[in-house]
């Protein structure tokens, strides 16, 4: 099977939780599944932004990403926050490889809006390299990070990023890990099963809204790009990622 696990950047944040991730990824590799991680990593930036005095703003959800925040955003996405979890990945038995979205033009942008600096619209994902390495055993580590074929660099949003990534792999499954239950309807009872007319519903009634939202339509586009199966699930929870691969019903599953 191709999966691909999104990691949000709270759960990389100590490093007992992203060991224990570790060491779940590194077990669906050995059982024989060809795996993708994308990562975030915006608390991070933030904290790296905030002690050399920048303000971190952030417009419908998305930071605003000035020059100085595209070299943040090379030395905390790209470098520290992607480093420790390859790190992590290694000591756990995986042989990972850190990358970005720049490396082979693996995933292309172009800008959003010049209103928000940086900020890219993924526009293409060449998956030459995912396939390569997977097929070899190896655990591409993708940082959202992207670029263009001008040499310019923009901030994605981790959540399209994994989307892309995984669409252009041929993913049979996608896992967003996060902070979260999983998607909670307006009596604020989890849904375990979801479809995507009633993803959309959650977001016209303000129910889903601010990062839920942005899963959603990431969810909804992955399925629409012929991913298999997506699901949201709490990365936090025990051995969540091993109980998900054998069929356990864990946060929410969503199909077209």
């Amino acid at each position: 099977m191709k999966l691909l696990v999104k990691l949000g950047g709270t759960l990389l944040d100590c490093a007992d939780s992203r060991h224990r991730l570790a060491v779940q990824i590194a077990a669906a590799c050995a059982a024989g599944n060809q795996t993708v991680v994308v990562h975030g990593g915006g608390k991070q930036m933030t904290q790296y932004l905030s002690d050399r005095g920048f303000e971190s703003r952030f417009v419908n959800g998305l930071r605003v990403t000035t020059p100085e925040t595209v070299d943040a955003l090379l030395k905390v996405f790209a470098g520290s926050v992607n480093h420790e979890l390859v790190a992590s990945l290694n000591r756990a038995g995986a042989m990972a490889v850190g990358l970005s979205g720049i490396d082979s033009f693996l995933v292309e942008a172009e800008q959003m809006d010049p209103a928000l600096g940086a900020v890219g619209r993924v526009t293409r994902a060449n998956p030459a390299l995912l396939h390569l390495l997977a097929a070899n055993h190896y655990v591409p580590v993708v940082a959202c990070v992207a670029g263009d074929r001008q040499g310019r660099i923009f901030n994605v949003n981790a959540d399209q990023m994994a989307v892309a990534c995984a669409a252009a792999f041929g993913a049979n499954q996608l896992v967003f890990l996060t902070d979260v239950e999983g998607v909670l309807d307006g009596a604020k009872q989890l849904r375990r099963l979801l479809t995507a007319a009633e993803s959309a519903q959650l977001i016209a009634d303000g129910v889903a809204t601010g990062g839920m939202q942005a899963k959603l339509n990431a969810a909804t586009a992955a399925l629409a790009g012929g991913v298999g199966s997506v699901r949201i699930a709490p990365g936090a929870s025990p051995n969540v990622l091993d109980r998900l691969l054998a069929g356990q019903e864990i946060g929410t599953r969503l199909i077209q």
